[in-house]
């Protein structure tokens, strides 16, 4: 399976190690052996990258000098054992893989779960992962989802500040441990999912500017100068991030790339950077014989991020549609603020249903302006859905869990609104049990002065919206060990009760033939504004599925013709029903037909 080879970086080979770095902003480029008696040895210009073979090994750790007085980790650098300002390791990317069955995914099957490695578990590592591996196939997890684990700056951080691309983070554990993880998922049968950054560098660390022109001044993204990928000496600047994109999915077997904000990824040449990439990507997936998914993180609804090139499309395999979170965030808690001003009727969660959407074209008072596109001719299996995520806890002033506002009814009932769409669904590490640590934003810079600017940040942006108090300081210890997830919260009772419904949904979603079916064909959405029901009927052969959800605080009865006739009750989320029940709806007898409790969830099989 190594077919690709990183042309970039140092890579050991038979008589020692080839480096080989793109720098046509110096005239001169040298590597100084750490630890060698050796004095430093200039690399070969070759055009404008810079070669040469030189008798080391792996774990030899390295710096390369530009013009004899700049001295600076690797760009390519694959491990920075001391952090971002400490110098590059070698790393040889042989690795005793035990996977070679492993054909990856489709992604109709992905229920994915997403985590921060170094908040899941009390060792924040990624062998710390790997110990919880058998509770997330406990749960019925499918694919794992690492907020990105590139090199930044300290030990604590949401990963997107990462400024070594090709280096997994030090305090997790490096390459090694990161290729483990990797190898105990397939072998679990469990997917992974990369959330890489190709939008920008974190502040601190970015040594990148010295080599060559990877940034660009004529675009700006909200976390600093743009990536070149459009301008003159683009084209090695899109063959590093291509090739990093390869690396994690050829040397680390990872199944998917999960871009971040790609409406920050500015290039308007007639190959867009991430048609190319995902293109790459995909041909490499064939090589490999497995599948290998590039999903985008997009603001923008625009459905020619997935559509093919052939219909003018960018040819992702998938995009989050944030549409359907906030659609139901705003519909059960009545929040009105920033990007919710677009939404909050029961209408919203329905056309998010049928369509995928919500903003399709028309105004968002939000914007103001006109916004998205229509997605309701794309497949669903397409767009992934969620009631929560890093952004959307991490984006508030405390960070704090939907449990803070809502009741257990109510967050079951947006797990099973997720779970029983016919969209990808996605999971953030302790929903499934009512998790009550919040997920706060936090860093840990060495950089006084930047430390100082990331705070006054914070208060500016949270004191905009009117809001007085102050959020946790990024910056300390205590706000990242607040996030710290505690999985045997699950056993107790509320959260027990939430745990064990997310683990009924996730087995229904499995083995239900529609559920597991990600297509709008055969289903039938039915809903009573008044009343706030929704009813989403799958059919199939022979029979059909009965999905109701009541998003009101009363108790609400489902009338004939939605529901009549012989009915098994396969899930019902206040658990006053056993499982396997029938009964008979007569639409002439009130008395039999179906009640769902305040904020209830029913679903019924009929044949």
């Amino acid at each position: 399976m190594d077919n690709f080879t990183l042309d970039i970086g140092a890579t050991p080979v038979i008589d020692g190690v080839r480096f080989r770095v793109w720098a046509p902003a110096v005239t001169s480029v040298e590597v100084e052996l750490v630890d060698a008696a050796t004095p430093r040895i200039a690399l070969q210009r070759e055009g404008e990258y810079f070669c040469g073979l030189l008798q080391a090994a792996a774990g030899d750790r390295y710096w390369y000098w530009l013009d004899g007085t700049l001295r600076r980790p690797d760009p390519a650098s694959r491990s920075q054992p001391e952090g971002v300002h400490g110098p590059s390791q070698v790393i040889d990317p042989a690795f005793g893989w035990s996977d070679s069955e492993w054909r990856g995914r489709a992604l109709e099957e992905f229920i994915i779960y997403e985590l921060h490695v170094g908040t899941f578990t009390p060792q924040g590592t990624f062998e710390g992962v790997i110990a919880q591996l058998d509770y997330l196939c406990e749960l019925g997890i499918t694919a794992v989802e690492l907020m990105p684990v590139a090199q930044f700056p300290g030990e604590r951080n949401w990963g997107y500040d990462g400024t070594c691309p090709f280096a997994p983070q030090n305090s997790y554990g490096g390459p090694d441990d990161l290729k483990r993880l990797v190898d105990a998922c397939h072998a679990r049968g469990l997917a992974v999912i990369l959330d890489v950054v190709y939008n920008h560098l974190g502040p601190e660390g970015n040594y990148l500017h010295g080599f060559g022109p990877y940034f660009t001044e004529r675009y700006r993204t909200p976390w600093g100068d743009a990536l070149n990928f459009d301008g003159p000496d683009s084209d090695q600047v899109r063959h590093y991030f291509i090739s990093n994109a390869l690396y994690w999915t050829n040397e680390f077997h990872v199944d998917a790339l999960r871009l971040d904000a790609i409406h920050s990824i500015y290039d308007f040449s007639a190959l867009h950077i991430l048609q190319e990439l995902t293109a790459a990507v995909h041909q490499q997936a064939v090589a490999l014989g497995r599948r290998v998914h590039v999903i985008a993180e997009s603001d923008l609804n625009d459905v020619r991020v997935v559509q093919a090139p052939a219909s003018g499309g960018l040819g992702l395999d998938a995009q989050w549609n944030d549409d359907f979170h906030h659609a139901l965030w705003a519909f059960l808690t009545g929040e009105r603020s920033g990007y919710y001003a677009d939404f909050g009727q029961l209408s919203d969660l329905v056309k998010s249903y049928q369509e995928g959407f919500v903003l399709s074209g028309g105004y968002s008072s939000f914007r103001k302006r006109r916004h998205g596109s229509s997605s309701a001719e794309i497949p669903p299996g397409q767009l992934l859905v969620f009631s929560q995520n890093h952004d959307q806890l991490g984006n508030r002033m405390r960070g704090e869990r939907p449990g803070e506002h809502l009741s257990p009814q109510q967050l079951m009932l947006a797990a099973a609104t997720v779970l029983l769409s016919p969209f990808v669904p996605l999971l953030f590490m302790g929903e499934e049990y009512a998790e009550s640590a919040p997920f706060p934003y936090f860093i840990s810079h060495g950089d006084a002065d930047l430390v100082e600017g990331v705070r006054r940040g914070r208060l500016e942006e949270f004191a905009s919206s009117g809001n007085q108090a102050a959020p946790p300081d990024p910056q300390s210890e205590a706000t990242f060990l607040s996030a710290k997830v505690d999985q045997e919260q699950r056993r107790k009772g509320d959260q027990r009760a939430v745990f064990n419904f997310y683990r009924q949904l996730i087995r229904l979603r499995k083995e239900c033939a529609p559920l597991a079916r990600l297509s709008r064909e055969n289903m039938e959405v039915v809903t009573c504004e008044e009343e706030q029901l929704l009813a989403v009927i799958r059919m199939f052969d022979g029979g059909q599925l009965l999905c109701l959800f009541n998003y009101s605080d009363q108790d609400r009865v489902v009338r004939p013709p939605l529901a009549s006739g012989i009915m098994s009750l396969i899930l019902d989320s206040t658990g006053n029903s056993p499982p396997g029940s029938c009964v008979t709806v007569y639409a002439t007898r009130p008395e039999t037909f179906p009640t769902l409790a305040p904020f209830g969830v029913k679903v019924y099989r009929k044949d």
